[in-house]
């Protein structure tokens, strides 16, 4: 069961935007990295090559390494530890907040 996951809402933990929250956009498991909205991002000059295109300078998100963010648990609006909580007795987990135990 994953951490983060896509429109999650998280917290950065430490680099150059710490305390920021954004959404994660995207999620990259193989390397262990996502993006979130606003955060991370990096200027990328880009050169015109078809007409039609434009050149200029543009900013997008850049990849944050997965243990630099932590979700923030929708009920008590604070960054929060992830632990596998059981919903039923159909044997299906969910994702819960290790402080208040509400399901995110």
């Amino acid at each position: 069961m994953s951490r983060v996951k896509k429109n999650d809402q998280v917290v950065v933990l430490s680099g150059k935007d710490k305390g920021k929250r954004g959404t994660v956009l995207q999620v990259v498991p193989d390397v262990n990295k996502v993006v979130v909205q606003g955060i991370g991002v990096v200027v990328k000059h880009v050169k015109r090559r078809k007409q039609g295109d434009i050149a200029g300078i543009k900013r997008e998100e850049g990849l944050i390494p997965l243990s630099k963010v932590m979700p923030i648990c929708s009920s008590c609006n604070k960054p929060c530890r992830i632990r596998a909580k059981s919903v039923d007795d159909s044997g299906k987990k969910s994702r819960a907040c290790h402080r208040c135990s509400a399901i995110l």
